[in-house]
């Protein structure tokens, strides 16, 4: 089983060990009463700890015997590392991998607003003297993606970047479209700030949409916790030249909407995504961004800024 290591969270009072993550303004709070249990986070997710905070979920860890069976509905299934159910009308993620065998090296129970949950790692496979992050990805981001489900906001497969004038623009893409790329163009500028390299968080206040960076990085490993105001929105395409093409705001939130990371399994969360990425193709400039991968293509978005 995958340990956390970078980051060690001391035992407190009692034996208890804790750790508390803020992500997007979403507080997800994590505690071990097993004194063979340590928490710790990498390094990219220990950007995200806060001081102990009223959670909007709170996670109990423990080590456990897990068996290879699973009783109950099951509503989806990754195809590799992961598989949910429904269990008594709780969701049940099951997480296993070709180090681990047939037998899983996690299992996490929550309830059905994803407030409370409990965490049990396998007991043989756990080492006692390495720190171990039980919401390990990609448990963390299921959590979040359930939380940002209920109507709180979506997260996209994206770059955020934001200017020296505070302004954030999103590069969209699938996988190879750009993004670690594009980072790595604007690192290092002055001024310039990068909340993730491959997937961003939207949430609304008002007409106001806000882009927040995630641990869950791209091959660039660049990831903040902090947020900017969404002022931009560009679809990412190798090209020839740089030139941008605008979007209708149909087709921004149909391509927004293909670049998701949803509960597919939920009704109600696609249509919260889907009328959700309707208002910010309407709020935000959406275009598409053919870009030639050097300095020059940063100099172009600079010139639509100013």
């Amino acid at each position: 089983m995958p340990q956390a290591s970078g980051v060690y969270v001391p035992n407190g009072s009692g034996g208890a060990s804790h750790l508390c993550l803020r992500i997007a303004d979403l507080v997800l709070a994590v505690r071990s009463d097993d004194p063979d249990l340590r928490l710790g986070v990498d390094e990219a997710t220990a950007a995200f700890l806060v001081p102990d905070e009223a959670a909007d979920v709170a996670v109990h860890a423990l080590l456990g015997e897990l068996s290879q069976e699973i009783q109950g509905e099951r509503l989806f299934d990754s195809g590799s590392l992961w598989q949910l159910y429904q269990v008594g009308g709780r969701y049940l993620f099951r997480f296993a991998s070709h180090t681990s065998g047939p037998v899983p090296y996690k299992v996490a129970v929550f309830d059905p607003q994803f407030t409370t949950g409990e965490v049990t790692l396998h007991r043989p496979l756990h080492c006692g003297s390495t720190p171990a992050y039980p919401l390990e990805w990609p448990l963390d981001e299921l959590v979040m993606l359930h939380l940002l489900a209920g109507g709180r906001g979506v997260e996209v497969h994206a770059c955020g970047v934001v200017d020296t004038a505070g302004n954030g623009t999103l590069f969209v893409g699938q996988s190879g479209a750009g993004k670690s790329t594009t980072a790595n163009l604007w690192r290092g500028r002055e001024g310039v700030q990068i909340l993730s390299d491959d997937r961003i968080i939207l949430c609304q206040d008002g007409d106001t949409t806000w882009m927040y960076g995630t641990p869950w990085h791209g091959e660039a490993r660049l990831a903040s916790p902090t947020r900017a105001p969404l002022a931009r929105v560009c679809f990412l395409k190798h090209g020839a030249r740089n030139e941008i093409a605008p979007c209708t705001a149909p087709e921004a939130a149909a391509r927004l909407f293909t670049c998701s990371f949803v509960p597919f399994y939920h009704r109600s969360a696609l249509e919260f995504t889907l009328a959700f990425y309707d208002r910010v193709a309407r709020q935000v400039p959406c275009c598409e961004l053919s870009f030639v991968p050097d300095a020059r293509a940063v100099e172009f978005i600079q010139s639509l800024n100013a």
